[in-house]
C-alpha cells in the first residue's frame, strides 16, 4: 500500500491477521444473561483487548471530530489511503484527457478474491438499487411467476419488483417480518418455506426468492445460507439485497451460492459515492447445483448471446455485461478497489468480528437500560446478527408509533451533546400493530470502540428522560 504511512505498514503486516470464524462465538456467548452485569463486562473486555490495533485502524480516517458517525449504513468514509488513490487518478484522468471504456477487468480480478468469487462473477454497479435492477430486470420473467419477499425491502429491491410486475405480470408475495430477539434463524427459514408451499398449493409458479440480509430497518441478518437451503429445495432464483454486506461481514459468495448479490461500495466497504458491488452466480458449484436463470443486461455497453453454462466453467464473463456501460469514471472505481485492498489487508474477517463484537455489546447495553423488548434486533442467535441497531428510545413505548417525535430523537442526539451522535430513524410494520413503528438505528464500525458505546447509551438514556 504505497500511499500508507510507514507507521501504518507497520502495524498492518504485525496485526493484519483475519480472527477466525469461531472468533465470534466466544464474543457473543459472553453475552449470556441481558441482565447480569459481569456478562456484559465480560463482552467489553473482549472488545477492547486489541484496543491499541484498532486506534491505530481509526487513524486511517478524516472524520469530523466534532460528530460521531454512526449511520454507516447510509454513508461511509473514505480513509485517507482511497482518497490519495482518488485524487492521484482524477489528477492522471484530467491530465490525459483520458476515456473510460472497458469493463475494469483488471479491478474486478484485485477485488474479486475478497469476496470469494470468479472476476467474471464480480462487477462494478453504481450503488446497490443499480444492482437490484440489473438483477431482477434481467431475468426472463414469465406472467404469472411468483416472487416471495419480505414487507421490510429496501425501495432499491422494491422498485425493481413494481417495475417487473407492471411490465411482466408477474406477483410479489410478500412476508410479515417478526422483529426483536424471540427470533431463531429458524424463525425465518420456516417463514419463507411455509409460504412457498402454501402458493404451490394454490397452483402458484412461485420462480424466486428475494431478501435482504441484513434487513434495513431492524438490521436482522435474514440467515443467507439457511435461506438458501429453501431455495434449492424448491429449486428457485435467489436474489439478495446485500446493501451492507460487502465491508461489514466476511463472506464467501461463492460457497453461499445466490445467484445475485448487490451490496454497496459505498457505505460499510466505504468507497466513493455511486459505486456498488454485484455478485453474479456464473458458473455451477456444488453450493448451488441449480442451473444458472436465463438473465439478459439491460444497461450495458456489451453483450453475449451465448447460453450460460451448465458446469463448473463459464461460458463468458457476465459481470462485464454489467460493468461495461460507456464510458466509466475509473479513478472512482480504482479508489473502490483501493478499498478493497485495505480490507483485505486489515483482515475481512477480523474486521466482521469487530463490528459484531461493537453490535453486540450496544445491544447488551441497550437491552440492560431499555430491556430486551426493546430492541427490534435480535441479539442471542449469532446467525441474525448485524452491525445494525435498531431499538425504541422512548419512556413511553407508544412514542415509537410517532414520526416526528422519533426524528426529534435523532436531530437532538446530534445538537445536544459533544460531540453529536450520527443516527437516523427507520419506519417499518410491526405484526399486530396497524402503525408503523420508527426505530432508532444505530451503525457500529472499526472507527468506534466500547468508549463510543458507552457514551451513546448514556446520551441516549438522558435524552430519553428528557422528552419522557
Amino acid at each position: 500500500m504505497e500511499h500508507w504511512t510507514a507507521k501504518r505498514r507497520d502495524f498492518l503486516r504485525m496485526m493484519g491477521y483475519g480472527a477466525s470464524a469461531a472468533a465470534v462465538a466466544p464474543l457473543l456467548a459472553a453475552c449470556g444473561d441481558a441482565n447480569s452485569q459481569s456478562s456484559i463486562s465480560e463482552l467489553r473486555s473482549r472488545l477492547v483487548q486489541d484496543e491499541a490495533f484498532w486506534t491505530q485502524v481509526q487513524s486511517m480516517f478524516v472524520l469530523n471530530p466534532q460528530r460521531t458517525y454512526m449511520n454507516i449504513g447510509t454513508g461511509g468514509s473514505m480513509p485517507q489511503v482511497v482518497l490519495d488513490v482518488f485524487a492521484k487518478e482524477n489528477l492522471l484522468k484530467a491530465e490525459d484527457s483520458s476515456s473510460g471504456y472497458g469493463n475494469l477487468l483488471d479491478l474486478r480480478q484485485q477485488v474479486a478474491p475478497g469476496f470469494g468469487v470468479d472476476a467474471d462473477e464480480l462487477a462494478f454497479s453504481a450503488n446497490t438499487s443499480s444492482g437490484m435492477c440489473h438483477a431482477i430486470l434481467g431475468i426472463d420473467w414469465q406472467k404469472g411467476d411468483v416472487v416471495v419477499t419480505t414487507n421490510h425491502e429496501h425501495g432499491g429491491g422494491n422498485t425493481p419488483l413494481s417495475i417487473a410486475v407492471a411490465r411482466y405480470g408477474i406477483e410479489v408475495s410478500r412476508i410479515a417480518m417478526p422483529v426483536g430477539n424471540d427470533q431463531t434463524a429458524a424463525t425465518y427459514t420456516n417463514l419463507f418455506d411455509e409460504r412457498i408451499r402454501a402458493l404451490k398449493a394454490q397452483g402458484k409458479r412461485v420462480r424466486a426468492m428475494m431478501w435482504s440480509s441484513p434487513t434495513y430497518v431492524t438490521g436482522t441478518m435474514l440467515p443467507i445460507a439457511e435461506l438458501m437451503q429453501v431455495v434449492k429445495t424448491h429449486e428457485l432464483i435467489s436474489i439478495v439485497d446485500g446493501a451492507h454486506l460487502p465491508g461489514m461481514m466476511a463472506y464467501d459468495y461463492a460457497a453461499l451460492g445466490m445467484d445475485f448479490m448487490s451490496g454497496a461500495g459505498h457505505k460499510w466497504q466505504c468507497g466513493p459515492g455511486s459505486t456498488g458491488i454485484l455478485v453474479i452466480r456464473n458458473k455451477i458449484r456444488a453450493s448451488n447445483p441449480l442451473p444458472l436463470p436465463k438473465w439478459y443486461p439491460v444497461h450495458s455497453s456489451s453483450y453475449s448471446a451465448l447460453e450460460r453454462t451448465t458446469n463448473g466453467t463459464a461460458t463468458y464473463d457476465i459481470a462485464a455485461s454489467v460493468t461495461s456501460c460507456g464510458s466509466l469514471h475509473v479513478p472512482m472505481y480504482k479508489a473502490l478497489a483501493q478499498a478493497c485492498a485495505s480490507w483485505d489487508t486489515i483482515g475481512r474477517k477480523k474486521i466482521e468480528t469487530y463490528d459484531l463484537a461493537l453490535s453486540s455489546y450496544l445491544k447488551e447495553r441497550i437491552a440492560e437500560r431499555w430491556g430486551v423488548e426493546s430492541l427490534y434486533s435480535p441479539k442471542d442467535d449469532p446467525k441474525l446478527l448485524s452491525a445494525l441497531t435498531c431499538f425504541n428510545p422512548f419512556a413511553n413505548k407508544a412514542d415509537v408509533k410517532d414520526a416526528q417525535k422519533s426524528t426529534a430523537f435523532v436531530n437532538r442526539m446530534l445538537s445536544d451533546f459533544g460531540p453529536g451522535f450520527v443516527i437516523r430513524n427507520a419506519s417499518f410494520a410491526v405484526i399486530g400493530d396497524s402503525v408503523n413503528h420508527n426505530g432508532i438505528r444505530i451503525s457500529t464500525h472499526l472507527w468506534h470502540d466500547a468508549n463510543d458505546i458507552d457514551r451513546l447509551v448514556d446520551s441516549m438514556w438522558s435524552l430519553r428522560n428528557s422528552m419522557a
